[in-house]
């Protein structure tokens, strides 16, 4: 959703890896069950090992994912200047495009009357009904996928009686991503940089490849691994405000977009972001002597405020920074 650089220089070439891969396709996975109690074990592993993991999740249809990235591909044939009509009073929430990137944002993505509100902020006579159906019925899917591992992480750490409050304090933003390679690169095997190494800034983010591979991940231990696209699956991972929330108990990982070859990559990430006025704070029960409190109380948008500043930008960790001031 947005990016914060942790390298003055491209590290080491990414290997490839595979993520703990996680099925909540089951039909018995429901809160209290024995399969839930399971794979709520796997997740809280998953994100406390990589702060992330891909997930199968077979509510969202190939025939659905395929739709969206048809939707996709169309919206970003329109003009720029049409592209630029989708803008926000939100930082990072618009339309946006710099060197090898540009992301369309749709606020609220799983209410089908916002999502129309998008498409006719692109054709403002009439909006585009086939695009708004696709996208809001595509993020009303992952959002089930989103709610389901936020309902373990917090069992999982404990702090359950916080579940409805938690949710209700969230709403979504959709991006759909592009990242095309420049009409001079000679070099089909040269990576190129599509995003810079950042971590989120929300709650939860889950991105979903489009056959173009690009992703990579940064491990614990300083290792860049690559994560391959799969229309089978979806990657789960961590943002600043959970890692924050939960005192550090998981930790958001840095990723960036690596490019080789010449091919277009589309990719899209639902988000679970803050709403205006919602404090992230680490509930008591997660803080000790063992665990003392990493991270003051604060306010996603004064947040997201400090990483559109210079210093929010250049720090290692903005979120870390942005706890010390």
């Amino acid at each position: 959703m947005d990016s914060s650089s942790s390298d003055s220089v491209l590290p080491v070439v990414a290997v490839s890896f595979q993520l703990p891969l996680i099925d909540f396709s089951d039909k018995t996975l429901k809160p209290g069950s024995s399969k839930w109690d399971e794979v709520k074990i796997d997740v809280r592993k998953a994100l406390e090992d990589y702060g992330c993991f891909e997930a199968s999740f077979d509510k969202v249809s190939l025939e659905l994912k395929k739709s969206v990235f048809e939707a996709v591909e169309e919206l970003f044939k329109l003009p720029v200047q049409t592209r630029q009509r989708n803008v926000s009073s939100k930082p990072y929430h618009g339309y946006l495009s710099h060197n090898l990137y540009q992301s369309f944002g749709i606020d609220d993505a799983n209410v089908f009357d916002k999502v129309n509100d998008f498409t006719r902020q692109l054709w403002p006579d009439h909006g585009n009904k086939s695009i708004s159906e696709t996208i809001h019925q595509f993020s009303e899917k992952l959002s089930e996928l989103e709610v389901m591992v936020r309902r373990m992480i917090m069992e999982s750490f404990g702090i359950q009686r916080y579940i409805d409050e938690h949710l209700n304090s969230t709403n979504y933003i959709l991006r759909l991503m592009e990242y095309t390679t420049p009409l001079d690169a000679d070099d089909e095997e040269e990576s190129k940089l599509g995003l810079r190494a950042h971590t989120d800034k929300n709650m939860i983010t889950i991105l979903h490849q489009h056959q173009v591979e690009g992703l990579e991940v940064k491990t614990k231990d300083e290792k860049w691994i690559k994560v391959k696209p799969s229309q089978d699956s979806f990657i789960v991972m961590v943002g600043d405000s959970l890692c924050a929330l939960l005192n550090g108990r998981v930790f958001s990982p840095y990723h960036r977009v690596m490019l080789t070859g010449k091919k277009t990559r589309y990719s899209t990430g639902l988000f679970s972001v803050p709403k205006t006025g919602v404090t992230i704070d680490s509930p008591d029960e997660l803080v000790d002597e063992e665990h003392p409190r990493l991270f003051k109380p604060y306010d996603y948008n004064d947040f997201l405020h400090f990483f559109s500043t210079e210093a929010g930008r250049s720090a290692q960790s903005a979120l870390h920074a942005f706890a010390a001031l």
